[in-house]
């Protein structure tokens, strides 16, 4: 079956540049974009049950964006006032400059890595040992980071403070696609929520990232892309070689 129209399960792309756009072009293929799934703060009354002070705290380690904003929409929420002696360290500069959007950038004490690895953050968190961190963190989220603060003796709590959820569909909207493409094991779920009696029949999956691979092989349905591989280190490569060997 010919490939003529993709649902990409990512937010819309904000450059015109974007690789999805060029292979819509070339090979004449429809491209739509559409979450699968959104992330939402807790509320301040569900994050009152994890019994956390935030201002029992002197410093913050951010991983991401996300975790930024809904940081400071509870802190909002609750009233609390973040005091300009609280420090802040990042996984990446560009985490690290996303908090001028809620603090002067200017009068706070910022740190951030260069690779984009937990890690790189490591050596400037051990410089502060004598701080007491807050992780904010998903409702689903791994061990990485709580395994290194441990090891090197790092005092430090976890915090819950949004959470990933299905994105659900509208009745009327439209579902007539020839490929999915997911990038995480929610948005498979999502998918078996929201068509609880999908038939995959000559409909293509393409997934980014082994866990998500494997959710499509655990929900039961026939994986046909599966991306990063030796071709192909993103998923526009992927799909690109993909469509290109599917439609001669």
């Amino acid at each position: 079956m010919e490939i003529k129209k993709v649902l990409v399960s990512q937010p819309k792309p904000t450059s015109e540049k974007s690789p999805y756009y060029d292979i819509a072009a070339k090979y004449g293929v429809k491209i739509d974009f559409r979450p699968f799934i959104k992330v939402e703060s807790l509320s301040a009354k569900e994050f009152r049950q994890q019994k956390i002070s935030i201002l029992d705290h002197t410093a913050v380690i951010f991983t991401s964006r996300h975790a930024i904003d809904h940081f400071f929409h509870l802190c909002t929420e609750l009233r609390v006032t973040i005091p300009e002696t609280m420090k802040y360290f990042c996984i990446t500069e560009a985490v690290a400059l996303y908090i001028q959007k809620y603090v002067q950038y200017r009068k706070r004490k910022i740190f951030f890595g260069e690779t984009g690895k937990i890690e790189d953050v490591i050596p400037a968190i051990i410089k502060h040992k004598s701080e007491k961190y807050i992780v904010p963190v998903s409702d689903v989220h791994n061990d990485d980071l709580k395994k290194l603060l441990d090891k090197h003796n790092i005092e430090h709590k976890e915090a819950v403070m949004y959470r990933t959820v299905s994105n659900d569909f509208e009745a009327d909207e439209v579902f007539d696609y020839d490929m999915l493409l997911f990038f995480s094991p929610s948005g498979v779920s999502s998918l078996q929520k929201n068509f609880p009696n999908f038939e995959q029949k000559e409909i293509k999956i393409g997934t980014f990232g082994n866990t998500t691979a494997q959710a499509v092989r655990d929900a039961g349905l026939r994986l046909d892309l599966e991306a990063p591989n030796v071709k192909a280190p993103s998923m526009t490569a992927a799909l690109e070689l993909f469509i290109k060997e599917n439609n001669k």
